[in-house]
Formats: structure tokens, sequence, C-alpha cells
């Protein structure tokens, strides 16, 4: 009769206490998990500025191609000029 109240005692919602304790570390691992998926040196929003700095790179080097065709024009056609 004493092991069933001591049984009891640490049941929670029909949960043992091992099962507890299982349940809080897995919650905790898998926090940590996301979190260092979120915020770690490989992490997503790392990722997500990366190619936004990626987008910004590919638009710059568009318009320095454009300048510098423009630019390689004017200097063709100064070169004509001075023949």
């Amino acid at each position: 009769m004493t092991s069933d109240t001591h049984i009891h005692k640490y049941d929670w919602l029909g949960f043992s206490l091992k099962s507890l304790m299982l349940i809080f570390v897995g919650i905790v691992a898998l926090g940590s998990y996301i979190g260092v998926l979120l915020f770690g040196n490989n992490s997503v929003l790392i990722l997500h500025r990366l190619n936004k700095n990626k987008i910004t790179l590919i638009q710059k080097e568009i318009s320095l191609k454009k300048e510098n065709q423009k630019l390689q024009k004017e200097y063709f056609e100064m070169l004509q000029l001075q023949e």
C-alpha cells in the first residue's frame, strides 16, 4: 500500500517523474537546436542576409557593366575623333 502512494506521489497527468524529466530534456535539446538554426554561425538568418547581399551585388555588377559599356563607347568615339 505504501508503494502505491509512493508511485502516485511522483505522477503528474499520468506521466512518471522519469518520463517528465526525459520530456523536459527533449524540449531543452530541441529548443537549443532551433536556437542554433536561427542564431548560430550557419543560421537561417545569416543565410537570408547573405542572399540579400548576393542580389545587391548582382544588381551592382549589372549596373557597372552597363556603365563600363557606356564609357568604352565614349572612349572609342574619342579615339575615332583623334584620328
